[in-house]
């Protein structure tokens, strides 16, 4: 499988327990890892046979301003869900990670891997 990397898309969002973070935006690393076939795509050289990341990147950014879960565990499951259900991409490692949440610690994150049947079974 081939992989298309999307790197440090730093966006801001609620997510949190506590009550500041229910009220004010932090700052939300994601980091993905999408595992698709390019061939078609580069023989083409055609956007109509590629997966968008352009598009990938669009609808993560919309999904997380609008959204204000409580875990990483969720966000990160929602983003996988929208990666896999909504584009064609077989398999997915999303990190989501909330820089300066926990004091002497760059970051502290979640990262999944998953793949299109683990949402189609549900």
């Amino acid at each position: 499988m081939d992989k298309i990397i999307i790197k440090d898309l730093l966006l801001r969002g609620i997510i949190g327990i506590n009550p500041d973070e229910r009220e004010n935006k932090q700052d939300i690393l994601i980091n993905l890892v999408l595992y698709t076939d390019v061939r078609q795509a580069a023989a083409s050289d055609d956007i109509a046979d590629a997966v968008n990341y352009r598009s990938i990147t669009k609808r993560i950014i919309d999904h997380v301003e609008n959204s204000a879960d409580f875990l990483v565990e969720k966000l990160v499951t929602d983003i996988a869900r929208i990666v896999l259900t909504e584009f064609p991409v077989e398999r997915a490692k999303v990190r989501v990670e909330k820089p300066g949440a926990l004091r002497f610690a760059r970051s502290v994150g979640i990262e999944i891997e998953r793949t299109r049947t683990d949402f189609l079974q549900e």
